[in-house]
């Protein structure tokens, strides 16, 4: 990961939250909800989810796996992990939260019952490494998800295109004194394979016996899923 992607997120750390209400007018809580359903877990079991940021998804995790549970959350940018830290003590939670490159994550093999990563696997150098280092730290038979922004297309699409490119960097800017984070965003999210892209993607890693994708708000985004085991 960058050293300027990096230090992007740092500056916009404290004003990232309100900056994801205000950009996808809420519906991206929703999102994490299916992705929570899409793990297959339940109390007492361990999730690990990657570029958590401010924590989000760690804690909707924390919430399904409770009682008895463990969460852990990584992510490359300590500024975003203190927020974590900050929203889970003020939560009652306790979540682990470590500062880790998901291409090469400090856990042992099968450590966890489900691998986690949201609107953040376009930001790793090599998607396909970091696909198989969550999918390493996974049981057999346990999860791999992975929430990601899509290219919707005909007139929504286009509509879509035009919040992304023209108002989302002025929105993003105003709320978060960061144009270039915003300009950023949609241009990654318009060049990272999507859909049956994607879900090839995962297949070429030779780490799971079944993978599945659905659109979600017409294609903005997609959930994918993999489960960690050999092809029979």
């Amino acid at each position: 990961m960058s050293a300027e992607v990096r230090s992007m997120f740092a500056a916009i750390a404290r004003r990232y939250d309100r900056a994801n209400d205000v950009l996808s007018f809420g519906v991206h809580r929703l999102w994490r909800r299916h992705a929570v359903r899409a793990a297959g877990i339940g109390p007492g079991s361990a999730v690990l989810d990657c570029a958590t940021g401010t924590g989000d998804l760690a804690l909707a995790f924390h919430r399904a796996v409770s009682p008895g549970g463990v969460v852990v959350g990584t992510d490359f940018c300590a500024e975003m992990l203190d927020l974590a830290r900050e929203k889970a003590q003020g939560a009652g939670a306790d979540l682990d939260f470590r500062v880790a490159d998901a291409m090469d994550l400090p856990f042992p093999g099968g450590r966890f019952d489900a691998a986690s990563i949201s609107f953040g696997i376009r930001n790793v150098d090599d998607p396909r490494r970091c696909l198989g280092e969550m999918s390493r730290v996974v049981r057999p038979g346990g999860a791999v998800v992975v929430l990601e922004f899509g290219q919707p297309a005909g007139l929504f699409g286009r509509l879509y295109g035009w919040y992304a490119r023209r108002l989302m960097p002025r929105i993003g800017g105003w709320l978060t004194g960061n144009r270039a984070a915003y300009e950023y965003l949609p241009r990654t999210a318009a060049a990272f394979p999507a859909g049956p892209r994607f879900l090839s993607l995962m297949e070429e890693t030779g780490r799971f016996r079944a993978v599945e994708g659905r659109p979600l708000l017409f294609g903005v985004a997609w959930l994918y899923k993999g489960v960690v085991g050999p092809r029979a």
